[in-house]
């Protein structure tokens, strides 16, 4: 009893080996292990691990979903957003002939140094375009009309009076466009007094004949016209011309139309033909060609159209 026991001398019982966590595997389709995780879930990738950090980035399914650069640059667009005025190609074509005709106008007139350069712009006008804007000018004065009435009394003419000037003061302005020397072709200049002179056969007479005095005054400066271009023609030597193109029977029609007032004119044109007609009033001259066609005058009647 007193002998000391030899601790080796003692058995004990084998220890049970320590196990590793179990590695559970699940089958993907197509014969591919999903390795599940040591917390028990499988790993989100679905691929073994070292598959995982085999895979290249542009492979990854996050990099399909990586917006680009073009998309980055449209959403910072939408994120900025804001209000801007038009352009000015934009701004125009919402804007009227009559507005912008004003804008131009009010340009000119704070800096004048743009008329010069604004004109030479502008397509010059021709007969055609002339015309058409003076029949708009004598549309006006037909609407300007009241209805019912007298059409050549005092209240009629006080009603067609703004719209009867504004046409005199635009026949007044186109006609020396027409004429020499800014006008270098006679037939182009006969072809706009030619329905010029008819405008003015069309405007109203009236009852009261110092409300006339504008129409007079416009056969008096038409007249002056004809006779500028009669003589320009004839210097040039285009006086058969003036016979052959039939220019002399209408100015005669014209001079009956206007009662006598534009006979000036067909006395220069009958010595340019070479008519015998009278040759003090056809060598006379006719100056002042001022074209303002409801200037202060002398009334003369004129008889009912």
């Amino acid at each position: 009893m007193n002998t000391i026991m030899n601790p080796l001398h003692f058995h004990h019982p084998p220890s049970p080996p320590r196990l590793s966590p179990p590695v559970w595997l699940t089958i993907l389709p197509g014969g591919r292990k999903r390795k599940v995780d040591d917390d028990g879930r499988p790993d989100d990738s679905g691929y073994p691990e070292d598959e995982q950090m085999n895979t290249s980035p542009s492979h990854s399914p996050n990099a399909y979903n990586r917006p680009t650069h073009s998309q980055n640059r449209i959403k910072r667009q939408r994120n900025n957003v804001s209000g801007r005025p038009l352009p000015l190609s934009r701004l125009l074509e919402t804007v009227d002939v009559n507005a912008l005709k004003s804008i131009l106008q009010v340009m000119c007139d704070r800096h004048p140094e743009l008329t010069t350069e604004v004109s030479s712009l502008v397509p010059r006008p021709t007969v055609s375009s002339a015309l058409s804007t003076l029949n708009n000018y004598e549309s006006s004065v037909r609407s300007a009309f009241p209805y019912g009435g007298n059409s050549t009394g005092d209240y009629a003419y006080n009603r067609v009076r703004p719209a009867l000037m504004e046409l005199l003061d635009a026949l007044s302005d186109y006609t020396p466009h027409f004429l020499p020397p800014n006008e270098a072709q006679a037939s182009t200049s006969l072809a706009f007094l030619d329905e010029a002179t008819n405008i003015i056969h069309r405007l109203p007479t009236w009852d009261n004949p110092v409300h006339n005095h504008s129409k007079n005054m416009a056969y008096e400066e038409i007249a002056k016209a004809w006779v500028l271009v009669v003589q320009e023609a004839a210097k040039r030597g285009a006086g058969i011309g003036l016979h052959t193109g039939g220019w002399d029977m209408k100015l005669g029609k014209h001079v009956e139309q206007s009662g006598g007032r534009m006979q000036a004119a067909l006395t220069q044109m009958r010595q340019s033909v070479g008519w015998m007609g009278d040759s003090g009033n056809g060598q006379r001259r006719i100056g002042g060609l001022g074209f303002n066609m409801h200037s202060t005058g002398v009334q003369v009647s004129v008889r009912s159209w």
